[in-house]
């Protein structure tokens, strides 16, 4: 190969240094030295920021203060979102089985206490009702009578007593004189008197024997005036059972009338309406609900929370539903059984598979303040309750 084509050395990148300074007026840096374990002629690593790391450490500082201020401050708070809105919802059912021939509400109307919600047809039982009232006027007249009988009979029975007596003695000294006689006609002589004369002292004789027989029978039957007079008391009372019992089908064929008109038992809003005009009602079927205005929250504490709950304690009540809705109440009561224990199928923890589950316990919190008059809080909605228990 040719001297020329041979590879030529590197030129030094700082030989011409001189006259490129004199050319363009600049100064050309040194050449920087190479530090230990650093190759000669390598760019030197740029210096890495710690502006992360103190990023880092404030975000920490804070979340610690942060967490630290927040625990202070809930230190004698106990808190729940298991918890939701509860009342009274009032099922409405029919008393008496009927055709509807008028509804009167219709679903979310407000209504009060004794308002007309379903009328049922009352012919059957109006009818029902006439016959009880003419048996119980039946019944009355028949007491009328027994009570008259039952009076007269306490006179009648005695007075017939006395008569009986009267009649006694009165034909026994009939008896006596006709006895006289007989004997004075058998014991003279026939000479002094006649045939006719005997007799006729005879057939008298006999005739008040037969008077005085008569007479104590009716005696001793007139001595039965303390059962003739009972037997006049039990009419009485057989009869006055015989009002009472028109008198009570009568009052049961009231209520069955009243039964036709349900009414609201108190102020509410009809929810869940289950009934049309023109239904045929089947006694205790639920036909609509009424929701009454007083609540109350139901919250579930966990067991480990319980230790500190006391009732009276104030209570804050955030609404899901209603952000801006800020309640105050007071812890009213705790329910003496966990949530469990009432289920339709409450655990068996003898059975051998037995795991620990924090159980819950239904508290009842009363709203004291912070509900506008015109609010509504419907069940069940979410609710956050926190308990200030010191």
């Amino acid at each position: 190969m040719p001297d020329h084509l041979a590879t030529r050395d590197k030129p030094d990148d700082h030989a011409d240094a001189p006259e490129l300074e004199q050319k363009t007026g600049r100064t050309m840096p040194p050449a920087a030295e190479a530090k230990p374990g650093q190759q000669a002629g390598k760019p030197a690593e740029p210096k890495r920021s710690k502006l992360p790391l103190i990023i880092l450490g404030v975000v920490i500082v804070i979340a610690g203060i942060g967490g630290g201020f927040y625990a202070w401050t809930t230190r004698n708070q106990e808190s729940t979102d298991d918890a939701y809105t509860d009342g009274h919802a009032i099922s409405i059912s029919p008393q008496v089985p009927g055709t509807v021939v008028k509804l009167a509400v219709t679903d979310n109307q407000f209504v009060h206490a004794g308002d007309l919600l379903v009328q049922i047809d009352p012919r059957d039982y109006q009818a029902a009702r006439e016959q009880a009232a003419g048996a119980l006027a039946v019944a009355q007249a028949q007491l009328a009578n027994a009570r008259e009988a039952y009076a007269k009979a306490q006179i009648q029975f005695p007075a017939q007593l006395q008569a009986a007596e009267a009649d006694v003695a009165s034909t026994q000294a009939t008896l006596t004189d006709a006895q006289a006689e007989y004997r004075r006609q058998q014991g003279i002589s026939r000479a002094a008197t006649t045939q006719q004369n005997v007799d006729q002292a005879t057939a008298k004789f006999h005739q008040a024997e037969a008077q005085l027989k008569q007479s104590q029978a009716q005696l001793q039957q007139a001595q039965l005036v303390a059962h003739s007079i009972a037997q006049a008391e039990a009419q009485v009372k057989q009869w006055d059972g015989q009002v009472r019992q028109a008198q009570s089908t009568l009052d049961r064929a009231d209520i069955n009338l009243s039964d036709t008109r349900i009414t609201a038992p108190e102020d509410g809003w009809v929810t869940e309406r289950r009934v049309e005009q023109g239904n045929y009602l089947q006694t205790g079927s639920a036909i609509l609900a009424l929701v009454s205005p007083h609540v109350w929250v139901t919250a579930n504490f966990k067991e480990t929370q319980l230790d500190r709950l006391r009732p009276g304690q104030k209570v804050a009540i955030a609404v899901d539903a209603y952000p801006k809705l800020k309640l105050t109440g007071h812890l009213d009561s705790v329910q003496m059984g966990s949530g469990s224990k009432f289920t339709a199928f409450p655990a068996e923890n003898a059975t051998g598979n037995y795991v620990k589950i924090v159980q819950r316990v239904p508290v009842k919190i009363a709203i004291d303040d912070g509900l506008p008059p015109d609010a509504r809080l419907p069940l069940g909605i979410s609710v956050e309750a926190t308990v200030t228990v010191e």
